[in-house]
């Protein structure tokens, strides 16, 4: 995602130390599955407690910000979480690391909707919708060797946090559906359900390529952006 463009991604932080290095890692990702019926008891998602957040790295800085979610709901069956789907909207992509009044936000903003990144024209809205759900178990996730910087994107391991759960689910941006597993935090109480996740993404694999780090000749020259998006959720439902 440009979430990180030439002249600044999230603001720029500069720093540049290169070797190879700190693994990074990015969630199994695989192709479109079958969507969870689900059973049980449908809750609506309540869009002004719920979020998606983002974070793009570049080896001199890093670029940050939300995504609102709109809609969704999940399904439920006593404690047990057997179905959720919510949509997002990118035309709503909010950058926090930059001020608003910046120029450079406008810049950077425009790029993001473009179509070097998520041609948000065309594909408006980003849809996950669970396929499966499982007790969390260590392992099932490969680490990345990533470039090494000042900015080399968040591990898989510091995002988590204390999962509960491994979920699995398509995620569709930009036209491309997409399964991804990842470590969760699931909470069902008293009809209310909260869902927090911290992972890694790769972005090229939903067709948002632009400066592309494969394609980068001389790394050391900086003519490049991650292909690690770290992504997270908090989801509300009641």
């Amino acid at each position: 995602m440009k979430f990180i463009q030439r002249t600044g991604l999230f603001a720029a932080a500069a720093l540049l130390a290169f070797a190879c290095g700190k693994p990074g890692d990015t969630v199994e990702t695989s192709d479109a599955q079958d969507v969870a019926a689900g059973s049980g008891l449908t809750l609506a998602i309540s869009p002004e407690t719920s979020s998606v957040n983002w974070t793009g790295y570049k080896p001199t800085g890093k670029h940050y910000g939300i995504i609102p979610v709109t809609a969704g709901e999940v399904m439920v069956e006593g404690t047990n979480l057997t179905g959720a789907r919510f949509a997002f909207d990118i035309t709503g992509l909010r950058i926090d690391d930059i001020p608003a009044d910046n120029e450079n936000y406008g810049k950077l903003w425009g790029h993001l909707q473009s179509a070097d990144f998520f041609d948000a024209a065309n594909f408006p809205e980003a849809v996950f919708e669970m396929t499966g759900v499982e007790p969390f178990s260590a392992g099932s996730i490969e680490d990345k060797e990533e470039f090494a910087t000042d900015n080399t994107p968040a591990s898989d391991s510091e995002l988590a946090g204390n999962p509960t759960h491994w979920i699995s689910g398509n995620l569709t941006m930009r036209g491309t559906t997409k399964n991804i597993k990842f470590p969760a935090t699931v909470s069902i109480v008293d009809g209310a359900v909260t869902a927090k996740a911290g992972f890694n993404i790769d972005r090229t694999a939903w067709g948002l390529a632009y400066g592309d780090e494969s394609t980068a000749v001389d790394k050391a020259k900086d003519q490049f952006i991650y292909n690690t998006v770290s992504v997270g959720f908090e989801i509300k439902a009641n």
